[in-house]
């Protein structure tokens, strides 16, 4: 079956808004549907979309406590070895319960589970700051919706072994702990998502289909607080507990997924299953890894290499490089960072440098910063690049004045750790591949505003998958927002 997703992404521009940040998407788990070639929409929303220092402060907050959550010792009962990361940039707008109810729900990458709030918390936040409607589920008021106890199969694999003392009846309850002491608590529950079913080339009809998710009701921490709070949580990570994971496990899904952002235009694509069209080159995955990680060989600056010890890219505790499409900059090691801004800003010995938001070095430019700055290429195993170019890594604040993405890693955390991360500002603009069946990642330059070429596994028939975008104005405390139309899609294997 070939499944696709039409999302919405909220957002403007990366100049003019510096919210061009990231696409990161979402799929709901199928515990029944019907084996038929289905399709399927839904709309995903973004953050920020404004310009100026404040913008700066947003994003440096967002990104620290991520990094804080991504780092910190993770304690996950469920028996998932991932560790959970900070709400996310984007949100999507589920349908669930029979009636149905709308609810909006993080993606993210770097989690493992699915849950939203329940009617019975009483320490939920009881609004938002990004401008949505907050909802609790309640499993009393859909028809289609039961309680999964603690010897479902669902919980088992969960454990990774039989729930503890399991008594008939009994809750599989869950806990997850953040690094940032934040916790979430509750159990889990099955009830019907509404999809909209794509029947035709851009044509839908609507589609229901059972999924497992929590169903949380003790947030403590900033999960309780009105700061970027949302109805939930959808994880998208390596763990067996992430909702990639569990289909593969279904024997219904392969585990690979790829996403595009469109950096100019907004639009972008993201596809569970093989990509035929274009081919991408990959390189391994660092083994037991939460994350996503790579071994990285060398920077080259307009290819010339930059000069730097050759274990600069070893600091730190996490293996490798971490590349995560939820954090909006790129962080680098102190070697590599200065070594990097000395050679990018070479030719441009006269501009001033000052300094936005304590951390941001900034500086004025009326000319072409394509033109005027070099391209910046990352290089890992089996001599695959990741070129990033001017319009990627330096973003307009105000009308000339431009910040550069690349932060020194040691001078944003509170202990001076150094890590190397690549987020949203190296990954625009390309087509990445995550093959977790086979421990690889890898990307290619596109046009993430066309289409890619997918292949369904049980009928052999390849399809083009395309981009959308549509527009409209979203008000949101003097934030003003993009909705763009994404296109997903989702293959399904043959069973056998």
């Amino acid at each position: 079956m070939l499944f696709a997703v039409d999302s919405i992404r909220r957002g403007s521009s990366r100049r003019s808004a510096m919210a061009d940040l990231r696409f990161l998407a979402v799929l709901v788990l199928w515990t029944a549907f019907a084996e038929s070639n289905d399709n399927f929409v839904f709309q995903v929303k973004h953050k920020y979309g404004r310009r100026g220092s404040s913008v700066l402060r947003e994003l440096r907050a967002h990104d620290s406590a991520r990094h804080r959550r991504m780092l910190a010792a993770f304690d996950f009962e469920l028996g998932g070895n991932g560790l959970p990361t900070d709400a996310a940039l984007y949100y999507t707008k589920l349908a669930i319960g029979t009636p149905s109810k709308d609810y909006y729900v993080q993606v993210d990458t770097g989690s493992d589970i699915f849950w939203v709030n329940c009617v019975d918390c009483n320490t939920c936040p009881k609004k938002s700051d990004i401008g949505i409607d907050l909802a609790l589920y309640d499993i009393k008021t859909s028809s289609t919706a039961k309680e999964v106890t603690c010897d479902h199969h669902f919980c088992t694999k969960m454990f990774n072994a039989p729930y503890a003392d399991c008594k008939v009846g009994m809750r599989c309850e869950y806990q997850v702990s953040y690094g940032d002491g934040s916790k979430t608590a509750g159990y889990f529950v099955q009830d019907n998502v509404h999809f909209h079913q794509v029947s035709g080339s851009l044509q839908t009809k609507l589609l229901n289909g059972t999924i497992t998710f929590g169903c949380s009701g003790q947030p403590t921490g900033e999960l309780g607080t009105s700061t970027e709070a949302v109805d939930g949580i959808i994880g998208f990570g390596q763990a067996n507990t992430s909702l990639v994971s569990q289909l593969a496990a279904s024997g219904m899904a392969k585990k690979i997924f790829s996403h595009c952002l469109d950096g100019k235009n907004g639009g972008g694509i993201f596809a569970i299953g093989q990509v035929v069209r274009p081919k991408v080159k990959s390189t391994p995955l660092v083994p037991d890894e939460p994350h996503y990680n790579v071994i990285m060989k060398a920077i080259e600056v307009d290819g010339d290499p930059l000069d730097i010890p050759t274990d600069s890219f070893d600091i730190g505790s996490s293996r490798g490089t971490i590349v995560d499409s939820g954090t909006t900059l790129a962080y680098l090691p102190s070697t590599i960072y200065d070594s990097l801004k000395s050679k990018m800003m070479a030719k441009h010995s006269s501009l001033k440098m000052h300094t936005v938001e304590e951390l941001f070095q900034c500086f004025y430019y009326y000319e072409n910063i394509d033109d005027g700055f070099p391209d910046v290429s990352f290089i890992f195993q089996n001599s695959l690049h990741l070129t990033v170019h001017p319009r990627d890594y330096l973003f307009e604040v105000k009308d000339n004045e431009w910040c550069i993405g690349w932060q020194n890693s040691g001078l944003q955390s509170r202990d001076g750790a150094e890590i190397t991360l690549l987020g949203d500002i190296v990954l625009s603009g390309k087509l990445v591949v995550y093959d977790i069946e086979n421990q690889t990642i890898g990307w290619t330059e596109h046009n993430c505003s066309s289409s890619i070429t997918v292949r369904d596994e049980r009928s052999g028939k390849v399809y083009s998958v395309g981009a959308h975008d549509i527009s409209s104005a979203y008000a949101n405390g003097g934030i003003e927002n993009l909705l763009m139309l994404l296109i997903f899609t989702i293959l399904w294997n043959s069973l056998i």
